[in-house]
């Protein structure tokens, strides 16, 4: 599409915008979860307690984007973000007053209900940027949640080394989260209402409610490249101390590797979108995983594995933006149910993988267990078609 040079403006204010939406949700989580110690030893939980306050978070993600999808295509994108946004600032502070574990599960519900609902209205208002640029920009915005995951853990953690409550820390980064939401609202960049696509077959007409052969296989894409995400995140550490006898800070590097690397992958995303297009960059992301795990595994040794999960993390980096893009695009006037529905089952994936690696590691031992993703990261090399056809690629 032609832009002109005030529409130039606009659309770079709104892709700032979308920036700083994916940089909130980051800080939001990186915040809670670097306090977490401490909101277990203040309501003096177990790990099993503290496990089944968490699933709070999972629920309310869940729940919200069951519900977010037709808002989104009915409201707008934008109208749905912003409010969000601020929520998130919110609902953040919340945990840090809860007086027992039930009071903390429903306070981590009504965080996982706005963030899940903050996710899938900003990737839609990505995907509507993303459109009007003509050019590939999902990568970009992942990096950016990836860097606030980043900037809210860290500061989460200096803030708990200065002996700041948890609820200090929750305040001073839902201050931040709220100058940042305000500033998004005044950029925010609002796409022209799009027509319904005639074709019934398009979303799966009304007696499906949406589902299609095409969406299906986009979100078991996401549900592959997510198990493999949780898995690193869960048992990458795991790994090295116990299966490969490293000490407990080398083993550190395993998880730090592969989010470094991930974050790496996705600057450079959008640039190897635009030149490969994104099924031969899928296809060779699912390879670059498959085979860097793989090979690490086979190698037995620590310093393999480190290398192996960084492979891994950068194989895995530009999946899941482009398997959120391609379904955003599917059909504009139905955007937020299409993404909604494929990050539903990619969170799920999410959430399984750690269980899945670790049941399966009782029966046959953690190092064939994570074959598991590497297997997950073939398959999505070889079913990487299904992010045709792509209004980007040359």
């Amino acid at each position: 599409m032609h832009v002109t040079t005030a529409d130039r403006g606009t659309l770079v204010r709104g892709r700032v915008a979308v920036c700083l939406l994916f940089l909130l949700a980051g800080m939001a989580i990186g915040t809670w979860t670097a306090r977490i110690p401490s909101i277990k030893q203040e309501l003096g939980l177990s790990d099993g307690q503290l496990s089944l306050g968490l699933l709070g978070i999972a629920a309310g993600a869940i729940a919200g984007m069951q519900v977010v999808g037709r808002l989104v295509d009915r409201y707008g994108s934008v109208r749905v973000m912003l409010p969000m946004a601020f929520a998130q600032s919110v609902v953040l502070i919340l945990p840090a007053y809860m007086p027992n574990l039930a009071a903390l599960a429903l306070a981590l519900f009504a965080f996982g209900a706005v963030h899940g609902t903050l996710d899938v209205a900003m990737n839609a208002n990505a995907v509507e940027v993303e459109r009007a640029m003509d050019r590939p920009l999902m990568s970009s915005f992942h990096a950016v949640f990836s860097i606030g995951g980043f900037v809210g853990a860290a500061v989460g953690g200096l803030l708990a080394h200065a002996a700041f409550t948890p609820a200090a820390t929750f305040a001073v980064l839902a201050a931040a989260i709220a100058v940042l939401a305000l500033w998004a609202s005044r950029w925010a960049f609002a796409a022209p209402a799009a027509p319904a696509r005639a074709d019934p077959g398009a979303t799966g007409g009304a007696g499906t409610a949406g589902w299609d052969r095409g969406l299906l296989l986009l979100g078991l894409l996401g549900i592959c490249c997510m198990i493999g995400e949780g898995a690193a995140a869960d048992w990458s550490s795991v790994y090295l101390r116990d299966a490969l006898g490293s000490s407990a800070g080398f083993a550190a590097a395993a998880y730090a590797a592969f989010s470094i690397m991930m974050t790496a992958g996705r600057l450079v995303g959008d640039r190897l979108a635009a030149r490969l297009g994104p099924v031969t960059l899928v296809r060779g992301c699912g390879l670059l995983a498959a085979s860097g795990l793989g090979a690490a595994l086979l190698a037995d040794h620590p310093v393999a594995a480190v290398i192996g999960f960084g492979c891994f993390g950068a194989g895995l980096s530009c999946i899941v933006p482009q398997v959120f893009s391609a379904a955003g695009r599917r059909d504009p006037a139905r955007a937020g149910q299409a993404l909604a529905r494929v990050a539903s089952l990619s969170y799920v994936g999410f959430l399984s993988g750690p269980v899945l690696i670790g049941s399966v590691a009782e029966l046959v031992g953690l190092p064939r267990a994570l074959a598991i993703p590497v297997v997950l990261a073939a398959f999505v090399a070889l079913a990487a078609a299904a992010l045709r056809p792509h209004p980007f690629t040359k």
